[in-house]
């Protein structure tokens, strides 16, 4: 009686623990799904973790987020040209803003949830400094193809397109980028062969699993095994292993001058994860941190620091190759 008593209660206990992991698999589908395919719903987009009630985080963890596809709110105040170019993921929307007798062209990419719109203000401060300018949606945003944002790994083969494109032109290209966009730069030049003359990155985070990691982090709501699960079903909804979006391993195999940017009171890049991408890259490099700076533009808190760093930068690199 006493071994039947046991093994129906083993038993038992099995179920529950495949009802639950399966049902943690399904929640965890769902939100890699709503995170990583953006709806044409007009619909606001779901506050920053850190932005948010307790009551609207517990709503958050059970309907997932609204992620509807960013839009570009705002058009250059400079002359500018819209192109199209062909990637990989698909139609890519850019706009493409001279100067006479340029030193080179800076290429500009958005982070997560954002546009190309977001970037105007960085542009005309590179137009200024005497480079033309290209910005871009990745796919899936802006007035480019598509609804998927893989948060740096897919978005790699846009980045290749839109340098090389422009080094076919002539000419130095440099590459601005922040966030998701730094992410998909260091792995464009570490994996699909990209070289430009040089980067200015702000904020790349250290790994898919760690930016999962930081999103329940923010929501103070333990990351294990959600954060996990989250990587490994938004890799298999897309089309690659997640596990490998590794920005700190890419890194290693980025010969480009780098300038490295971070804020100090980002809550969602840590300085472990900073310094460890610092560290790695194999070309010339610098850094510069902005106290008191989140996840956002660095010019809105330091922008005499930000305008100098990146001038300087950028100055001493646009005719070495």
């Amino acid at each position: 009686m006493r071994s039947q008593s046991l093994f129906r209660y083993g038993r038992r206990t099995l179920v529950l623990a495949a009802v639950v992991f399966a049902g943690l698999n399904l929640v965890a589908a769902f939100h890699a799904w709503r995170f990583t395919h953006f709806t044409t719903a007009a619909s606001p987009h779901t506050n920053n973790p850190e932005q948010l009630t307790p009551l609207q985080k517990l709503g958050v963890l059970l309907t997932g987020i609204k992620n509807p596809k960013p839009v570009n709110a705002q058009r250059p105040d400079f002359p500018y040209t819209t192109l199209h170019l062909r990637s990989p993921n698909g139609r890519l929307e850019c706009w493409y803003g001279p100067v006479a007798r340029p030193r080179g062209t800076v290429a500009l990419f958005h982070g997560y949830t954002s546009s190309k719109g977001k970037l105007l203000t960085e542009a005309s401060h590179f137009r200024r400094l005497g480079y033309s300018v290209l910005l871009t949606d990745f796919a899936g945003n802006g007035g480019s193809e598509g609804n998927v944002c893989t948060v740096g790994h897919h978005e790699a083969a846009d980045v290749a397109t839109v340098v090389r494109w422009l080094q076919r032109r002539g000419g130095p290209v440099l590459v601005y980028a922040n966030s998701m966009g730094a992410v998909a730069t260091l792995r464009a030049e570490a994996e699909l062969g990209v070289q430009p003359t040089a980067n200015v990155l702000e904020c790349p985070y250290g790994s898919m699993l760690e930016t999962a990691q930081s999103r329940f982090r923010s929501m103070r709501v333990p990351s294990f095994p959600m954060a996990n699960l989250l990587v490994f079903w938004g890799g298999v909804e897309n089309n690659f292993w997640a596990f490998d979006l590794d920005t700190t391993r890419y890194a290693t195999r980025v010969t480009t001058p780098t300038l490295l940017l971070w804020g100090t009171a980002d809550p969602r890049v840590t300085r472990p994860e900073t310094d460890a991408i610092f560290a790695a890259l194999a070309g010339p490099k610098q850094r510069q941190d902005f106290a008191g700076s989140g996840h956002e533009p660095y010019w809105w808190k330091h922008k005499v620091l930000w305008k100098r760093r990146v001038a300087r930068w950028c100055s001493r690199h646009a005719l070495v190759r």
